[in-house]
């Protein structure tokens, strides 16, 4: 009966123990379904901030400060597309001011769930030490995990890394296979069209030589040309239709204005115009709805009045079957009238119909011809057949280096370029900062000209958030990849750091080597002076008058701006040689190096060099004078 009872109680203790685990546990269920139901509330309104902001962006003139405003707090709510762009945006300084803190935090959250941007974006902070603490080995971990993940930025920056020996043991193949897989990203990109245009602009050039071409128009001389195009003059007309067709030279592709100019010197009968209206009816874009019977139309009228861009789309669109059946001996006739007038797309096609024996015997030493005639062009295709060819040892010993060469060319033609042109906008318009980032970033990439760019940027001391000790050792790094990139000036810059010791120790065979290195491979005038003046001064290099003066005529001979400080210099040199000469020969105590150097100090060669300016100055002024 005690059993009985015994168990009777225990039966009761585990339905009364079940019953409040079943209630704890779907109190427990409760609550989670609330979290999920709030996640799925809060997801749901970030997505539709994303949206929101997508949409203004969209838009023909969008308000990008009220997007960016949408895209931050959809961001704030976790929502990873938005922290993408914002860590983007915040890390560069595009369309918001430059966060590093901000752009840190959404680059760890996004990295820790696998995304290779972001992962990307936390190799470039580590690389360059903006933000975090400088950590080379951890950059190189994030680059090459987004790399694995798909990522061309980071395949981009491997591959410049491993072509350059940066961090990682230098590697030509390696080098090949992460930029041929950005490459072929570029070319499946690159229409009928042609590619992006990028804009590589060196500051240092533009500030030196103000009234060089740099290949950007000034608003001045753009609206000028609309003023003559709105008067009827067809050739500003075409002129300014290529130019918003494809963008670049400081104006924003704009297809819609594009189709207007083209259609305006089309009815005037200008044949480039419906050329180019044919391929833009060819490949379709936002103006224009893709239709292969205008296009073709287009493109006949423009070849029966002998135009190679007409003749070139009417070989295209036999070559692909676009509106007409294929038909490859019509294709060849094409091509071969538009690259007889020496059009690059039908030099580029013929190669192509070479290669692959479309129409014609395979003829590798033929394409590789035309395609070479294409790359001297600039056709971002060209250069593309002749790196798998060179890669592959096709038609030709196949060789890792030009390989590697060519296809860093092309990967660098890919739309993330044009960074490039708002950086160098972002510097006229006063943006110091927000360039340097940029700058900074297309450096890490591989660009030369951005490593010029930011060294320039940095010569200057125009970034505050760095020491002055940091900013000329971060220069030496720059100018020296700027110059390993075959850029002389950026090799005469490098001599200048070790000879005065900037951001290093003062080193004069380095800086004697860098400038003979800046004299051999380009004959840079500035470096000839240099080579003289060091072997006039015994820097470096031994004492020796007779080469120093060799020097600064070879520095002359090479550039006519360097004649009068050439002339001073040699003046300076005869005076020195001779009073070097005189106490040899007499053994007596002269005014002589050794004590010109005593009394005004190691520059004294410079402030005689200045006199003698000043001498010349008025020697000129007075000649000039009206004579009585």
């Amino acid at each position: 009966m005690k059993t009985i009872a015994f168990s009777f109680l225990i039966v009761c203790l585990l339905h009364a123990t079940l019953a409040e685990e079943t209630k704890a546990d779907n109190e427990s269920v409760e609550e989670e379904v609330e979290v999920i139901a709030e996640q799925t509330e809060e997801e749901r309104k970030a997505e539709l901030l994303f949206q929101t902001a997508n949409s203004i962006l969209n838009q023909t003139r969008p308000d990008k400060h009220q997007a960016y405003v949408l895209l931050l707090e959809a961001a704030e709510l976790n929502h990873a597309k938005a922290q993408e762009i914002i860590g983007r945006a915040a890390l560069i300084g595009d369309n918001m001011p430059v966060d590093l803190n901000l752009a840190q935090k959404c680059f760890q959250n996004l990295a820790s769930r696998g995304n290779p941007a972001a992962q990307m974006y936390l190799g470039f902070m580590h690389a360059s030490g903006l933000g975090v603490e400088p950590n080379p080995a951890k950059a190189v971990i994030y680059y090459t995990v987004a790399a694995a993940g798909g990522n061309r930025l980071a395949q981009l920056v491997m591959g410049y890394r491993y072509w350059s020996g940066i961090s990682v043991m230098a590697s030509c193949e390696t080098a090949l296979s992460y930029y041929r897989k950005v490459a072929k990203t570029v070319e499946e990109e690159v229409s009928f069209s042609g590619g992006t245009v990028i804009q590589r602009v060196r500051l240092l050039d533009e500030i030196e030589n103000p009234g060089s071409f740099s290949g950007v128009l000034d608003d001045d001389l753009i609206q000028y040309y609309q003023f003559l195009a709105d008067k009827g003059d067809v050739q500003a007309q075409v002129g300014l239709g290529q130019l918003h067709y494809q963008g670049g030279r400081g104006v924003e592709q704009d297809h819609q204005r594009a189709l207007n100019y083209f259609m305006q010197a089309a009815d005037a009968g200008n044949a480039n115009a419906m050329a180019f209206l044919g391929k833009m009816y060819l490949e379709g874009n936002s103006a224009v709805k893709q239709n292969n019977e205008t296009a073709l139309k287009y493109f006949e009228m423009a070849a029966e009045k002998g135009n190679s861009v007409g003749q070139s789309g009417l070989g295209l669109m036999y070559l692909y079957g676009k509106g007409v059946p294929k038909d490859y001996s019509k294709a060849f006739k094409y091509f071969t009238q538009a690259a007889n007038q020496g059009w690059v797309d039908g030099q580029l096609h013929l190669g192509i119909m070479y290669y692959n024996g479309l129409g014609v015997p395979r003829d590798y030493k033929t394409a590789i011809k035309y395609f070479t005639m294409a790359s001297q062009s600039g056709h971002v295709l060209g250069f593309y057949n002749l790196a798998e060819m060179h890669a592959s040892g096709t038609g030709t010993l196949r060789s890792c280096t030009t390989a590697v060469e060519l296809f860093k060319n092309v990967a660098e033609r890919g739309h993330w370029g044009t960074l490039l042109m708002q950086a160098h906008t972002d510097y006229k318009e006063g943006r110091i900062l927000e360039a340097f980032m940029k700058y900074s970033f297309m450096a890490e990439l591989g660009y030369e000209v951005a490593q010029s760019n930011t060294a320039f940027i940095l010569d200057r001391h125009e970034v505050d958030m760095l020491t002055k000790n940091e900013t000329f050792s971060r220069a030496l790094m720059y100018w020296g990849r700027a110059a390993a990139q075959g850029y002389s000036v950026a090799r005469v810059k490098l001599g200048d750091y070790y000879y005065y010791g900037y951001g290093t120790k003062v080193d004069y065979d380095l800086a004697a080597a860098q400038y003979r290195m800046a004299s051999e491979q380009q004959h840079n005038a500035q470096a000839l002076f240099n080579l003289g003046y060091m072997h006039e001064r015994g820097l470096g290099l031994k004492q020796d008058f007779h080469l120093a003066k060799r020097y600064y005529d070879m520095a002359a001979e090479s550039n006519s701006d360097a004649q009068v400080p050439v002339a001073l210099a040699r003046i300076k040199l005869s005076i020195v040689s001779s009073l070097v000469a005189l106490q040899h020969s007499k053994g007596e105590f002269l005014i002589t190096n050794f004590n010109l150097k005593r009394f005004f100090g190691p520059d004294w060669d410079l402030y005689l060099m200045s006199v003698l300016a000043i001498v010349l100055g008025l020697v000129v002024y007075i000649r000039r004078l009206p004579q009585p």
